[in-house]
């Protein structure tokens, strides 16, 4: 996309390339350009050091800590950030459970959790999906039990990112008895990792590495104070919560920086012709096809982020760009094994862990390959699958 940025604009890219250029940790930079796996602390380390510039609230309101950035601000400090290679902000407290509590909190939790989750001081996860409701996420089973000041909660959450590594999770539970439509007997509530009858049980995946989890409650006692909004109303919490989380998968910078250094390996990589890959007249017309398909999620996202800067919510938008979104990454996965050719055929996780001392199968990028592509299978159901997008879209755009 060409963008003729103002000089005001041109002045903050500036401002932003000095600041990676300055500070971005070297030790994070290597992990990340030799696709090494990142620990807990590199995140929090990388995340506070945005805190610390007033960087880490991109989409937050100004009075709660927000930058306050135009949407080609935004668009900018995206694109610096990917070419740079920088860690992805983790979502569920700054992108996720923060918008939802400044939205729908009271001003004793707005006091209370807000501050944390902008500096990266606590570590959230999302309790929403469970083992036996796949995408319907309103047939959740997690019960909570009002008992006095407390609810009793009882239940399972599954595939929980990062859930190993959480202080805090935010809960879809249900509070409704059966009379109630499902949607209208869920609540939204806090709970505190710690509390007694919280367990974490981690589940590895394709790739080898154990990414997520399910996280069990037995009669783990949750102060009524933590519920966000009214009881039984939880599921508008929730809606708004995903149309930001699925605004965020998109991932359109990373894309386009993807492809560049895809057209770099393929350039190196032999084709049967004799020549490169990237003279291949088949393999030119495929990326093509997906640059052009990127550039236009590309102004999606745009449109996207001025009504977010508007106070607006991202609205059905947000389902076209993790549609397409989680479309191009996947697409992009499935290039880079094929450039990557014999080199993917091993998937060894174990060498992209920090200290791994044996023999290494293949160079970087080109060994991630495999590992990549299966991590990133999960994309298109995360968020809400990729179907039930199509179905919000009919819906609330074209009126089906």
């Amino acid at each position: 996309m060409d963008i003729r940025f103002s000089p005001q604009e041109t002045a903050f890219q500036e401002e932003v390339r000095r600041f990676l250029a300055d500070e971005y940790p070297a030790d994070i930079r290597r992990k990340m350009q030799g696709g090494l796996q990142l620990e807990r602390e590199d995140h929090v380390r990388w995340q506070q050091l945005l805190a610390r510039r007033g960087w880490a609230g991109v989409n937050w309101p100004v009075e709660h800590g927000g930058t306050g950035w135009t949407p080609v601000q935004k668009y900018i400090f995206s694109t610096e950030c990917a070419l740079a290679h920088t860690p992805r902000i983790v979502p569920f407290g700054l992108g996720m459970v923060g918008p939802v509590i400044y939205t729908f909190g009271t001003e004793e939790q707005k006091a209370r959790f807000l501050p944390d989750i902008l500096a990266s001081r606590v570590w959230w996860c999302q309790g929403y999906s469970e083992p036996n409701s796949g995408s319907d996420l309103a047939s959740l089973q997690t019960r909570a039990v009002r008992d006095g000041e407390h609810y009793v909660v009882n239940g399972t959450k599954t595939w929980t990112t990062m859930a190993q590594w959480a202080e805090w999770i935010f809960c879809l539970v249900r509070t409704g008895g059966p009379e109630l439509k499902p949607q209208a007997g869920i609540s939204f509530l806090l709970i505190d990792m710690k509390t007694p009858g919280v367990r974490v049980s981690p589940i590895r995946l394709l790739d080898g590495t154990p990414e997520v989890n399910e996280v069990h409650f037995e009669d783990v006692r949750v102060p009524v104070e933590n519920l966000i909004g009214e009881e039984n109303r939880g599921w508008t919490c929730a809606k708004y919560l995903l149309t930001h989380e699925r605004t965020g998968i998109a991932q359109v910078a990373r894309s386009r920086v993807r492809i560049a250094e895809l057209r770099k390996l393929a350039a190196q990589t032999p084709a049967g012709s004799g020549g490169s890959l990237l003279e291949d007249a088949f393999f030119l017309r495929r990326l093509a096809e997906l640059e052009t398909e990127l550039i236009a999620l590309e102004y999606t996202e745009l449109r996207t982020l001025a009504n977010l800067s508007a106070g607006k919510s991202p609205g059905p938008a947000s389902s076209i760009l993790k549609i397409k979104g989680t479309e191009v990454a996947q697409a992009l996965d499935e290039f880079f094994v094929e450039v990557a050719g014999l080199h993917a055929l091993p998937c060894v996780p174990e060498q992209f862990r920090e200290g791994f001392t044996g023999d290494h199968v293949g160079p970087g990028t080109l060994a991630a390959a495999a590992g990549v592509y299966l991590n990133n299978r999960k994309a298109s159901i995360y968020g809400g699958s990729n179907e039930i997008q199509r179905n919000i879209i009919a819906k609330e755009v074209l009126g089906l």
